[in-house]
């Protein structure tokens, strides 16, 4: 039975740190193939179906940029996503007018990268490329499926959003959940209002979990929220 969960297309001119996220995604269930450069990427592209494509933005031969313009010449639907030691606006301007579903500035959270893997993947086929749905968090077990978080026999019901924000923190237990990324995510939008929104997300959450003091969701300023429990 082939347990793949998609094949991955990785471009990345940083041997050490292409090895290293090779060898992580394969780790978790992801078939990759790593480029050194841009033309032997688009050659790969050319001889092999792959579902997503992870691009660094300065290459040799040929950059990210171009690379995504000349794949999406191919298939128009393929996602992308760029790793760049850059950070300007109009950079992130000409990423996504070069096709990106999703950005990322170097130095960046491996655990981050694959969540936003699985983020577009999930947006663009449908699927849920992650096994795992329930979760034991402290006292409480949460269903994502069901949207429920149970504690004995009282069981909370949760919303659609609470519990997806709710996933992403569990994924990325004693870790920091990107706020931009879940608004982008969650939210599909990362505009003040949603922010403010999901403020009062995690406000919830912490008033569903309080009965239990090991459980804290702390605001880390500037960055996200981390979900610390046992």
């Amino acid at each position: 039975m082939d347990t793949t969960k998609a094949n991955v297309l990785l471009a990345e001119d940083d041997e050490n740190l292409g090895v290293l996220l090779r060898e992580y995604l394969k780790a978790k269930g992801y078939e990759t193939d790593l480029y050194p450069d841009g033309d032997s990427a688009f050659k790969g592209f050319q001889s092999k179906t792959y579902d997503i494509c992870i691009l660094d933005v300065m290459m040799p031969k040929k950059d990210g940029f171009t690379l995504a313009k000349e794949i999406r010449q191919l298939n128009t639907s393929i996602p992308v996503i760029f790793l760049t030691a850059k950070s300007m606006k109009e950079d992130l301007v000409e990423g996504f007018s070069s096709g990106a579903d999703d950005y990322m500035t170097k130095p960046f959270s491996i655990e981050e990268l694959l969540l936003r893997v699985e983020a577009v993947l999930r947006r663009t086929r449908g699927d849920n490329v992650s096994n795992q749905d329930v979760f034991a968090i402290g006292i409480y077990t949460f269903n994502a499926t069901k949207q429920t978080l149970t504690n004995g026999e009282h069981e909370q019901k949760l919303t659609a959003k609470e519990s997806e924000l709710l996933k992403y923190l569990c994924f990325n237990r004693n870790g920091i959940l990107d706020r931009n990324f879940a608004l982008r995510t969650i939210w599909n939008d990362d505009s003040y209002f949603n922010a403010r929104s999901m403020d009062v997300y995690i406000t919830k959450l912490r008033k569903y979990m309080k009965d239990d003091p090991s459980i804290q969701i702390i605001n880390i300023r500037g960055k996200g929220f981390k979900l610390i429990s046992s």
